[in-house]
């Protein structure tokens, strides 16, 4: 069983200040490989990729990072918004020198591989997605204005009592579901809200229709996740995408890669073969 409670002995830590927030990412694996970028859902850390990290590490170079107000990258600086995510990561890459990547997003940051994408297609090699919905469809008003309904009813909700939701409702496994407490219990509530408005602007009632993913693309959920849309949506997303590769992890929620590695592993090596 994977430790999602440490950082994976392979990877070494660095830092790169911008926007008022220290932002703290994890490098490892050789330096000659294409370069995976793992960038973790909201209220998680870097630690959620730990078991592909494990996999991935001697045959990929590999980057793990904490998203602004998550984890070790506090304060949260000059905000919390897609964008400034997309800014951070594309400033990091460009510090390492690193003109393409592979970027693998679980949840928000499925968000914001796709954001990024769409700023800079030239460079993304190829995308992994995992539990997260298309930028490019147009939402209906009513699931629109039940996301942002969502943000003043946590505002209200006893923070302990909250958080404690989250974990449950994020994954099957009893490790996993305690590694997403402690993770959410990093950030205060403050910083959640700010971090959850971010989340509910990333769709909207326009979508993006031109917006077609040119690169290999992988979309993966687990059978058992419940958060929002994304069993409906994926599918239909592999539809219009004619680079998509669609997969459904077994006894998984929406932490898939965490709940069950072996079967994301999988589908992410028979890509990144086919593709890389």
């Amino acid at each position: 069983m994977t430790d999602f409670t440490t950082s994976p002995a392979v990877l070494r830590e660095q830092t790169h200040f911008k926007a008022g927030c220290t932002l703290h990412y994890w490098l490892g694996g050789p330096a000659e490989r294409p370069l995976l970028v793992f960038m973790h859902g909201a209220t998680m850390d870097h630690r959620m990729f730990n078991a592909q990290v494990e996999a991935f590490a001697p045959h990929y170079r590999l980057l793990v990072w904490d998203a602004r107000g998550h984890g070790k990258s506090q304060p949260i600086g000059a905000g919390f918004s897609l964008a400034q995510c997309v800014g951070d990561m594309l400033s990091i890459l460009d510090e390492l020198g690193a003109a393409q990547a592979v970027l693998c997003g679980q949840s928000l940051g499925g968000y914001i591989a796709q954001h990024l994408y769409r700023q800079a297609p030239q460079r993304v090699r190829a995308m992994v997605i995992i539990g997260s919905t298309p930028i490019a469809k147009a939402y209906s008003r009513w699931e629109i204005w039940a996301l942002k309904a969502s943000l003043p009813l946590f505002r209200l909700w006893p923070y302990n009592h909250f958080t404690r939701t989250i974990a449950r409702s994020t994954a099957q496994m009893p490790a996993v579901q305690a590694y997403a407490l402690q993770a959410a219990r990093q950030i205060n509530k403050a910083n959640f809200a700010a971090i959850w408005q971010a989340v509910t602007l990333a769709v909207n009632e326009k979508g993006d229709p031109s917006l077609r993913i040119n690169a290999p693309l992988l979309l993966i959920h687990g059978d058992n996740d419940r958060a929002g849309t994304i069993r409906r949506d994926m599918p239909r997303w592999a539809e219009w995408e004619a680079n998509a590769t669609y997969h459904v992890i077994p006894n998984a929620a929406h932490n898939a890669n965490q709940d069950n590695p072996t079967a994301t592993n999988q589908a992410m090596q028979a890509f990144l073969q086919q593709h890389l």
